[in-house]
């Protein structure tokens, strides 16, 4: 009876609480909701294995920044003890090999001179302590194996043989790269600094560089220390016109004489060499074939050198980590797998991979997977799925089940989400996967109105994890389907590879067997549909909508390919894009044609359905040209459009307002197109 009063109890006293308050705890994920949202990334095992140094991203509206934030978390109990807070740029922490200190990058200097310096911090006290100097920041560093000094990259100072630049010497020589280039780029080379302070010397140089990473894309391939601290290992580049970034190979560096030697005698491709715990063997990248269409292979070889072998040809899967596991006897590798980010433990000796069993965690994936291994063979990674945003989850071992040791997001899992689920479906007799996430308040029986989100790349997935935009438009009232198609690289060699010189066709037809699925689902309002996506997103969205013209009632196209004229003369990675598209537009008509009929752009005249153009307007990845061809292409016909822009010089805002302001536009033009009467009523109320 006892349990029973207390039991009735509780339903009074929920019978009692204020409609409001009730309301408040189930009400959807909001644009006021990203503030909420945390940053986690880049977690590194201490020495003893008992702490894991973790960077943690907060958006800072009023200034419009990311704040950063360095703690360590006790692997036992979850503690955290933060070390750095409130800074900017925070990035990369490494361990000292004794474990008693700790070094990361932060940004100095103020506007156009904030670059990264490299700072150690004592972790038995005291002020860290900046001990680079270098004039164009650190890009990348690695502790020496016996602690005494740390090995880093940065570039060269400009070269200005006739004068300086302030007095009219700045001419420079135009090379592979991209349109908003605006000084002759400078090579990168390898430095060697005590870890105590003092002067740097000098490892590397010459005309050739180590390559530097544009975002997005995987970080710029890290430098490696044999264990005897006598080689490095890297990757190298021919100079610093971003085009040539496709003739990188693998070096190893003797540290005493400075010789540098090639590790394979390839000519091109190779990256992310890693030596193995006792030196004696390195890993290395290397696409299937020699081809970039295809997924990444991972190959290792004797430090003497050699191609060595390949140890992954059975996987079938692209590979974007390799760890070595501490008994030098297996590779913990990472890539995409299906609807998840997997991990694998793959034998030296060759055979199977071991996946993981991570449950539906998956570790974070942007052209990198984002997991750490610890001396004992533990494991920790960021980690999410489609109810829960990133958290650090820790295993003990390879077969443990993952943990959470954070709970930053705890206000955003209380709030009403959508659900999600993997959806599958036949195209041309492959497989295809996507993932469908549900409006927020969906009522079984009714239709709701429907985005497509497609994603860019087109080397990545939608899988199924935690995304902040589906649930802002499934809060809205959307079903969200975020489709993959072939070229992406979730399902295997063969899917990634099949969109060369296939660029639209194919995976349009991807793209709309999955949406012929989902209408005949009943669940969606087939008079309301839209389409969108950035980057190769973008150029997916604007080539259904000229390919498909009746099929959509709104559209957004954000840093749209529209052209690859455009993207292969005037583009970062400009000519290595005829690996995908085909030879070079200027060698034949017939190639020229070929460049025109992949080129979303030349059925613009068809397009028929609103569409809002997003852009930022010094973007290398994709040019803001192709933007304004589509926007004049709409607008002489009739079209109605809107063509938004950022003055940013980058693929992606890198700042908290203009991605929250991104969001917005992309969202308010939805609804005013598929749900007007949702505008109506927040133009009266004065909300987003």
């Amino acid at each position: 009876m006892k349990n029973l009063s207390s039991w009735h109890l509780a339903l009074l006293w929920l019978l009692l609480l204020p409609t409001a308050a009730l309301q408040a705890q189930q009400r959807p994920f909001e644009l006021g909701d990203l503030a909420k949202m945390t940053g986690l990334a880049d977690p590194q095992f201490s020495p003893d294995g008992k702490s894991i140094a973790l960077v943690v991203t907060t958006p800072d509206y009023a200034e419009d920044r990311f704040l950063t934030s360095l703690l360590l978390v006790n692997t036992a109990t979850g503690e955290q003890r933060t070390l750095q807070t409130g800074r900017s740029g925070l990035t990369q922490p490494r361990w000292s090999p004794n474990g008693q200190e700790l070094a990361f990058l932060v940004k100095t200097g103020m506007g156009k001179d904030s670059v990264p310096q490299l700072f150690v911090q004592d972790l038995r006290g005291g002020e860290p302590r900046r001990i680079t100097n270098a004039r164009k920041g650190v890009q990348h560093y690695a502790w020496r194996p016996d602690g005494g000094a740390l090995a880093y990259v940065t570039a060269d100072k400009p070269s200005n043989v006739a004068g300086p630049p302030d007095k009219g010497y700045d001419a420079f020589e135009v090379g592979n790269n991209d349109l908003f280039l605006g000084a002759a780029p400078t090579v990168s080379h390898i430095w060697l600094v005590p870890a105590g302070g003092g002067a740097a010397t000098r490892l590397t140089s010459g005309t050739w560089s180590l390559p530097v990473t544009i975002p997005p894309g995987a970080p710029s391939s890290p430098l490696s220390w044999s264990a005897d601290g006598k080689l490095l290992t890297f990757v190298q580049v021919p100079g610093a016109y971003s085009g040539d970034g496709n003739r990188r190979t693998v070096q190893v560096l003797n540290v005493a004489d400075g010789t540098v030697r090639p590790l394979t005698g390839r000519p091109m491709l190779e990256g992310y060499p890693t030596f193995s715990p006792d030196g004696s063997q390195l890993s290395y990248w290397y696409p299937r074939q020699g081809n970039t269409n295809n997924i990444n292979e991972i190959w290792v070889t004797p430090t003497a050198g050699g191609e060595g072998r390949n140890l992954t040809p059975a996987l079938d899967r692209d590979v974007f980590r390799t760890i070595w596991m501490p008994d030098g006897k297996n590779l913990l590798l990472g890539g995409l797998d299906g609807n998840h980010t997997a991990l694998w433990l793959q034998p030296l000796k060759g055979g199977a991979a071991r996946k993981l069993n991570l449950g539906s965690i998956s570790p974070n994936w942007s052209f990198w997977v984002d997991v750490a291994v610890s001396r004992t063979g533990a494991l920790a990674f960021i980690g999410t799925d489609p109810g829960h945003p990133a958290e650090l989850y820790y295993m003990a071992s390879p077969t443990a089940k993952p943990r959470a040791l954070t709970d930053f997001h705890k206000e955003v899992r209380g709030l009403q989400l959508g659900k999600a689920q993997t959806l599958t479906w036949q195209s041309d007799g492959v497989m295809n996967d996507g993932e469908l996430t549900y409006p927020a308040n969906y009522t079984p029986g009714k239709t709701y109105p429907l985005v497509l989100v497609i994603h860019g790349g087109p080397t990545a997935a939608s899988t199924a994890t935690f995304s902040a935009q589906a649930q802002l438009f499934a809060g809205r009232g959307y079903f969200v389907f975020e489709p993959n198609y072939r070229g992406s690289d979730n399902l295997g060699n063969a899917y990634k590879a099949a969109i060369s010189q296939d660029a639209g066709a194919g995976p349009g037809r991807d793209v709309m067997a999955g949406l012929a699925q989902l209408k005949r689902g009943g669940m969606i309002d087939t008079n309301r549909i839209g389409v969108s996506g950035w980057s190769y997103g973008g150029y997916m969205t604007v080539w259904l909508l000229g390919h498909y013209p009746t099929q959509w009632k709104a559209a957004v196209a954000g840093a749209a390919v529209t052209d690859w004229l455009d993207q292969y003369n005037l583009g970062d990675s400009n000519v290595q894009r005829a690996a995908a598209i085909g030879p070079s537009p200027w060698l034949s008509e017939a190639n020229y044609q070929n460049y025109r009929e992949q080129s979303p752009i030349t059925l613009a005249g068809r397009i028929r359905t609103p569409t809002l153009i997003l852009a930022n307007t010094a973007d290398p990845r994709v040019p803001v040209t192709q933007s304004y061809k589509l926007f004049h292409a709409l607008k002489d016909n009739g079209v109605v459009t809107k063509f938004i822009a950022w003055p940013v010089p980058a693929h992606n805002a890198s700042d908290p307002v203009r991605q929250r302001e991104r969001n917005r536009f992309w969202l308010e033009w939805m609804d005013t197109y598929l749900q007007p009467g949702k505008m109506a009523e927040a133009g009266k109320s004065g909300s987003n």
